[in-house]
């Protein structure tokens, strides 16, 4: 299974944090250590991107209104700059029930978790995200 398969790799998945909140870094941070995962975080849209463009991640945990980007600008500059990326991204939110928000994430087949239940769902949540694709920063 995929925790066998990320706690026996020799190149943790790399994922991105893009959330401004250093209460839900932190946390999320000291979750993907315990499941054999690389957090790397980004406290906006733009430092999110300067760091795609440099190296390769094999997930992204994106708070839509982190960021100064407007969440369509931020989804379509990933699609543009690494096009795999976006059936990789989990979107941190609390606002499923705003129509943008999940027009999105319908749009562009993204999963999304509530910044409430992290702690209960990110596992569930990041699991389906990276079983969906080979380990890209181990290539």
């Amino acid at each position: 299974m995929l925790t066998e398969e990320m706690n026996s790799s020799r190149h943790p998945r790399n994922v991105l944090i893009v959330e401004d909140e250093p209460s839900i870094c932190n946390l999320v941070c000291v979750m993907l250590e315990g499941l054999g995962c690389e957090g790397n975080i980004a406290p906006n849209g733009r430092q999110a991107l300067a760091m795609i463009k440099k190296e390769s991640f094999d997930a992204i945990l994106l708070d839509l209104h982190c960021s100064e980007m407007p969440a369509e600008e931020m989804v379509s500059a990933i699609s543009k700059l690494r096009p795999n990326l976006v059936g990789q991204v989990l979107v941190i939110t609390d606002e499923v029930s705003d129509p943008e928000t999940t027009e999105i994430i319908k749009r562009n087949c993204m999963h999304h978790i509530s910044s409430q239940r992290i702690m209960h769902d990110l596992w569930d949540k990041l699991s389906a995200v990276l079983d969906s694709h080979p380990a890209e920063s181990a290539a």
